[in-house]
């Protein structure tokens, strides 16, 4: 992210903004609600566009429509749409399918996340936490160089968060590229390389 800028009518809500995130790196974005952190994150993966500056991945200028960018980002952001009339594991399968990944992955995530019991559910029957889970898990099925995700520990109890952080670890180990809001010091301490503090 290179100078990066976006405004709102009189409202800027991100003021020339610069960083950086290298594989096996995870890049935290602080700051309080309003802040321009879920913008900063829609701007990474190419769903809104900075009035200046410029978002790099891969050395591509970002753009969600772009094949190449698709199969190297997987994102959970706060507006992440499910198939409306598919079960849980069906939504799943037809995530890794579309992504070239192992099948045997699904039946892992699905028992990593806790999500077994509501398996052959639709999404709208789910709670928010079960939502929360099955976002993740669509990203975790399927390859990734980049990981993004906007305030994942919402909804999460104790044992979730620290779960969370280390599957993160986990990603970052793996080479993955992670990019996340969060509002939670300890997870951010656990896991961060750099913190991009967007109240400073």
């Amino acid at each position: 992210m290179r100078g990066v800028s976006r405004r709102f009518g009189s409202l800027v809500v991100l003021d020339r903004v610069s960083f950086s995130v290298a594989g096996g790196q995870i890049a935290v974005v602080a700051g309080p609600n309003g802040s321009g952190k879920t913008t900063l994150l829609r701007c990474v993966v190419g769903a809104d566009r900075p009035d200046e500056g410029e978002v790099l991945i891969e050395g591509r200028r970002s753009d969600e429509t772009d094949p190449a960018q698709r199969a190297a980002v997987a994102a959970a952001l706060d507006d992440i749409d499910f198939f409306p009339d598919l079960s849980v594991i069906e939504h799943l399968e037809l995530m890794a399918y579309a992504h070239g990944a192992e099948a045997g992955s699904v039946t892992e995530v699905v028992a990593e996340l806790g999500l077994d019991r509501v398996r052959d559910q639709v999404p709208g029957t789910l709670s928010s936490g079960q939502r929360r889970r099955l976002a993740l898990a669509s990203c975790l099925v399927r390859p990734r160089r980049l990981l993004i995700l906007d305030e994942p520990e919402q909804r999460l109890d104790d044992a979730g968060r620290q779960w969370l952080a280390d599957r993160l670890l986990r990603e970052k180990a793996a080479g993955t590229a992670v990019v996340m809001a969060s509002h939670n010091a300890e997870l951010t301490a656990a896991v961060a390389d750099e913190v991009i503090d967007l109240d400073a």
